[in-house]
């Protein structure tokens, strides 16, 4: 049999790290022929991933433009897409996640009768909403999907619910993986202002990330004013606060916290930097999926800042607590780890539910196995 072509399509930063990892294993596998194809739906943030990998792509289709839409998302790739497919005809498509890039690569690649391979299938919260729009691409992606690589036996189930019971495939999450790689010993940081911050840190670090969709508006301004009371309360807590160029979020964020002392606002930062900042940090308040996943790993326990959540395993495990978006429900928790050692050490020695780090050779595995039968 000839090699296995794999085809696989991302475009944001959180589908490259997840993927990158699963890419550099499948170039060194003697039975696959690896391509990899960007969409570009986000630009500078992905080519960093990229370059900190050393991934080549074969293709890229820059979609990225002002003012981009869902909708706009959605067509470009869809066209785009389609030449990239008639020419190669790979064997399968993998893609990642809930983006929508992940959506529309998996829709194109069934228009052509192409299988497609769900990386980090299975996660649901059951509401369209939230998170919007990924709980629905997540959904109908994984009805596309021939092969589902889900990271949990939690997210197995999920599938199961919906009757999706043939090729699923409990992996493990490839970031885990991908921490093997980027997480150093004795790390510098690229970001010189962020390189000067934690140089002058005497206190205990929190590390904020806030900027989905459904958290925009009133939610972000009580997550602003609940970090803004922690640290009023401790004056040994230092807040870095990596804040998203989106006006909505930018704007808003240096409003309220702009002129505190000890909490830091600095551009986004490239994930070397972001996941050696999380290693070293006491607490994560976050409204990310992935620090979710890759922040217990560390032994840092994580506050979310959402309502809902579609890695309940993590919460079941015990590595992270559910906030919402009301201050004083962000403060309390918040409190409560800093206040009580033994609760902290708990949480931080929780075992990861999301894998060894051996999610990518799992996934490769499973494709060779499917094609050879």
């Amino acid at each position: 049999m000839d090699k296995i072509k794999v085809l696989s399509v991302f475009g944001t930063r959180p589908e490259a790290i997840k993927m990158c990892p699963l890419i550099k294993k499948m170039q060194e596998h003697e039975e696959i022929e690896s391509l990899v194809c960007l969409t570009g739906q986000h630009k500078e943030m992905l080519q960093q991933v990229i370059d900190i990998f050393h991934i080549q792509e074969d293709y890229n289709l820059q979609i990225m433009k002002p003012s981009q839409t869902l909708t706009s998302i959605t067509t470009d790739i869809l066209t785009l897409i389609k030449p990239v497919l008639e020419k190669e005809k790979p064997d399968i498509v993998l893609v990642h996640g809930d983006t929508t890039t992940s959506f529309a690569v998996a829709l194109a690649a069934f228009y052509q009768q192409i299988p497609v391979g769900h990386v980090e299938a299975g996660l649901r919260t059951y509401d369209k909403y939230a998170p919007y729009p990924e709980e629905m691409n997540r959904t109908l992606t994984s009805r596309i999907a021939e092969l589902h690589f889900a990271p949990t036996d939690n997210n197995r189930e999920c599938l199961y619910k919906e009757n999706i019971t043939n090729n699923v495939f409990v992996t493990g999450n490839t970031i885990i993986d991908a921490l093997q790689t980027t997480i150093v010993a004795d790390y510098r940081y690229k970001n010189k202002e962020l390189a000067r911050i934690v140089e002058n840190m005497k206190g205990r670090l929190l590390l904020v990330t806030a900027h989905r969709r459904e958290n925009l508006g009133q939610p972000l301004r009580n997550i602003c004013e609940a970090i803004r009371e922690i640290t009023e309360r401790y004056f040994d807590v230092e807040v870095i606060y990596p804040v998203h160029l989106n006006p909505a979020v930018h704007d808003t964020v240096h409003e309220l916290l702009g002129r505190e002392k000890r909490v830091h606002l600095i551009d986004p930062i490239d994930v070397e930097d972001m996941h050696n900042l999380m290693n070293r940090s006491y607490l994560v308040l976050t409204d990310s999926g992935g620090l979710q996943e890759e922040a217990p790993s560390c032994g840092v326990p994580v506050i979310v800042l959402r309502d809902k959540t579609e890695r309940q395993e993590a919460v079941d495990a015990g590595t992270v607590l559910m906030a919402g978006t009301k201050k004083a429900d962000i403060v309390r928790l918040a409190c409560e780890l800093l206040d009580d050692e033994e609760k902290y050490q708990q949480m931080s020695r929780t075992i990861n539910p999301y894998g060894d780090g051996h999610a990518s050779e799992r996934i490769i595995d499973e494709i060779v196995r499917y094609f050879y039968r």
